[in-house]
């Protein structure tokens, strides 16, 4: 014992004194609370994906095409104190600065900045705050950051590298004007309307003003049938600034110079345009809403501990207000929910959750729904989260792969990456807002570490409550004899079986769970894409991934409606919307 007591001070010892380091400063006149994120590429590295943004800062990724990344905690630094990158801080894809060659590199750092939030609980938590940006670290508003520094590194040498932070991230283009105004003023201001909601039940548990943003996008002739009210079609996705990025809804036909995917996009948005006015597509209110959070671009529309109540939030508080605002029927039978991947989760917990509120969800590779599958981890059966050991051999277990089964990241590498950016689950990334909302709070206050980033031990503790809260094919399975009569015609899903996060195999267990229910039997609808990646929707074979996802409004708006019309109880207003 205290041979490797003496040997981890050795190590220690060697890594403190190992050569050259990075000292990063920012200007600032009061102490510093945040994340130094770091980022060193190679002087012809270009994005990956061959997108045209070529600052460092938007070169590290969760793929083996990433740059290379170190980041720094700090938490009341006296202004102008530098911020060490050494041997000893956490990096990735490399472990380590020791482990970076001798060579010629393009550097660039921002500062991540934490506000202090005061929870209702107790809690005082320092988080990034979303600044419209739906979390981003290398795009926020007021994150000091550097030009590109070319730069070469020698680990043999003592000199440190110095970098100073001198630019601040700049105010999103627009945000100074109210987003009312410019809906308004918008090309299809005559249908689409956002609201800024204030919530009650955000704000309490956040101990700040929170809002929620919701674009509504009104049917055709809602001016001209003041007594007609309508159904409601919730659709669920990540953060956009706009209706039109998750949606597109495009008055105008593409313009004579577009081309490639731009150009099929607007030719689709026009078309959605096309058929929504001209009575082709029935005559609903659509809502998208923006829940950006100090954890993720997205809360996943339920109550969780460290989140917040934004289930509550948005179907206690936001939809009826919508409904009384824009003349929706605001009953269960007329609502309906879709959407895919986190929106595809968020759906179906949805229509789970608020049972009588809804009346039907089309889910779409959804993110974990059952945790026998949290993407390729059995989080009940294995015992780390990285890694599969035989007798004599160890297999990483994938992340991330191509449609044709190409391996492209692995989970240890990529809870590593999140841990770079963020540590106590502050990366505003994928694995880390799952922890967020599935978790109950820890010891520290910060979500209870489901997974070790760095060890990938997996907390079997922190499971259980993951079962009994959020494993969606647990939860129908043990409640389904009150929930399996409300769900009967409700539960349609999409997913392709090629799904770049492996996210079919969990849907694959929810269709033999639910194929097993009795009393009612489910009629649970599942269509599986051959090959298909993230996010299949179902779409005709003949389309292209885009236009599958392009179409998928025009195709489940019907479906959705014919079954509300089907189920209406007796004296609803099938009538009044129908013109």
């Amino acid at each position: 014992m205290r041979s490797a007591l003496i040997l981890a001070t050795s190590f220690l010892f060697a890594a403190s004194a190992f050569g050259q380091r990075i000292e990063v400063t920012v200007p600032s006149g009061t102490p510093l609370h945040g994340h130094l994120i770091l980022v060193v590429s190679k002087p012809e590295q270009k994005k990956a994906g061959g997108r045209a943004e070529s600052e460092p800062r938007f070169q590290l990724e969760e793929s083996y095409e990433s740059a290379q990344g170190f980041g720094v905690d700090v938490d009341g630094l006296a202004a102008g104190q530098p911020i060490v990158i050494d041997a000893k801080t956490v990096g990735y894809p490399l472990e380590s600065l020791a482990a970076l060659p001798a060579g010629d590199y393009v550097v660039q750092a921002v500062f991540n900045v934490y506000e202090q939030f005061h929870l209702a609980d107790g809690r005082n938590l320092w988080l990034p705050p979303d600044k419209g940006e739906g979390q981003h670290w290398n795009r926020k508003p007021g994150n000091p950051y550097d030009a590109p520094v070319k730069l070469h590194f020698d680990p043999a040498s003592h000199t440190p590298i110095k970098l100073t932070l001198d630019k601040v991230i700049p105010a999103i283009e627009g945000t100074d004007e109210d987003p009312v105004q410019i809906a308004a003023k918008s090309p299809g201001a005559k249908w689409l309307k956002f609201v800024r909601f204030k919530s009650e039940k955000l704000s309490k548990f956040w101990g700040r003003d929170m809002y929620l943003g919701a674009w509504v996008l009104l049917p055709d002739g809602f001016e001209e049938h003041p007594n007609a009210h309508y159904p409601l079609v919730v659709y669920q996705d990540h953060f956009h600034a706009g209706f039109g990025a998750p949606l597109p809804f495009l008055t105008t036909p593409p313009p004579a110079t577009a081309q490639g995917r731009a150009k099929v996009r607007e030719q689709y948005g026009y078309k959605f345009y096309q058929d929504w006015v001209a009575g082709v597509l029935p005559r609903v209110i659509l809502l998208y809403v923006q829940n950006a959070n100090p954890y993720y671009d997205d809360s996943y529309a339920v109550d969780s501990a460290n989140v917040g109540p934004y289930g509550s939030a948005i179907n206690d508080e936001l939809i009826p207000y919508i409904e009384k605002t824009y003349r929706g029927i605001g009953q269960g039978w007329a609502r309906a929910t879709y959407g895919g991947s986190t929106g595809g989760w968020e759906s179906i917990a949805t229509q789970i959750f608020y049972p009588d509120n809804y009346n039907g969800t089309y889910t779409a590779c959804p993110d974990p729904v059952d945790f026998h599958a949290y993407q390729n981890i059995d989080l009940y059966n294995d015992t780390n989260a990285f890694v599969r050991k035989g007798p004599f051999a160890e297999i990483p277990i994938a992340a991330d792969r191509k449609p044709d089964g190409s391996v492209i990241a692995n989970t240890g590498p990529e809870h590593r990456y999140e841990y770079v950016l963020g540590t106590h689950g502050r990366s505003t990334e994928q694995w880390d807002i799952w922890q967020a909302v599935f978790s109950p709070a820890g010891p520290d206050g910060y979500p209870a570490e489901v997974i070790n980033p760095l060890t990938g031990v997996i907390d079997k503790k922190v499971v259980a409550y993951w079962h009994d809260h959020y494993d969606l094919t647990a939860i129908l399975t043990r409640d389904w004899p009150t929930l399996g009569p409300k769900l009967e015609g409700k539960l349609h899903f999409a997913v392709g079986d090629g799904d770049t996060y492996f996210l079919n195999n969990a849907v694959h267990l929810l269709q033999q769970s639910l194929e097993a229910t009795r009393n009612p039997h489910s009629d649970a609808t599942f269509q599986y894409g051959p090959g298909e990646p993230h996010c299949y929707t179902g779409g005709p074979a003949e389309y292209t991934m885009q236009q599958n996802g392009l179409t998928w409004a025009q195709r489940v708006l019907p479906q959705m409606t014919e079954h509300m019309l089907k189920t209406a109880p007796a004296g609803a207003d099938t009538k009044s919307w129908q013109y």
